[in-house]
Order: structure tokens, then C-alpha cells, then sequence
């Protein structure tokens, strides 16, 4: 399926990511062909959720205890690609 110059720009826009080479379409054409496989999945009598949790009236959230700390050069030791202190990504 072939993927329109409007519909690259438009993505373009909203991921900040260069689809213009031919590795970036053919990695977005594989991700569309990889995505049509849910127009395969009979949906038939089953209502939309807003929430994979919808039965709950709230969500019980744990304490947000923070054990370790600055560690961003660790961190950043694990990307294949960075600019300043942020990953890239997608890589490529």
C-alpha cells in the first residue's frame, strides 16, 4: 500500500520524524501493512471502551517513592542515538 505525500507530511508534522528516504517508507508501509491486520478482527456486538478499566470508578495509584536518582548518563549510555540529553527515536 502505497502511503501518499500528503499523508508524510502530515505525520511528518505531528512525529517531528523525516519520512523522506526510502528506509522511513518502507519502515512506515511495514508499520500500516503490520496495523491492517486488525480490520480482521470481527468487533461485531462488542461496545468501544475509554478505558481498559472501565469497571472501576477509580484507579488506585501507589506511592510514587523515588529510591535512586540522577542517573541521566547511565541512561543515556543505552541509546543507539541522542541529541543533547534526549533519545532519539524512532532510531534511524
Amino acid at each position: 500500500q502505497k502511503v501518499s505525500v500528503e499523508v508524510l507530511d502530515h505525520l511528518e508534522h505531528l512525529a517531528l520524524v523525516d519520512f523522506r528516504d526510502s528506509e522511513g517508507v518502507e519502515r512506515l508501509q511495514k508499520a500500516i501493512q503490520f496495523a491492517d491486520q486488525l480490520h480482521e478482527v470481527n468487533t461485531d456486538g462488542v461496545e468501544p471502551m475509554d478505558s481498559v478499566l472501565e469497571d472501576r470508578w477509580c484507579l488506585y495509584l501507589r506511592e510514587d517513592d523515588v529510591t535512586e536518582g540522577n542517573c541521566t548518563k547511565e541512561l543515556l549510555e543505552n541509546a543507539r542515538e541522542k541529541v543533547e540529553e534526549y533519545f532519539v527515536a524512532p532510531p534511524g
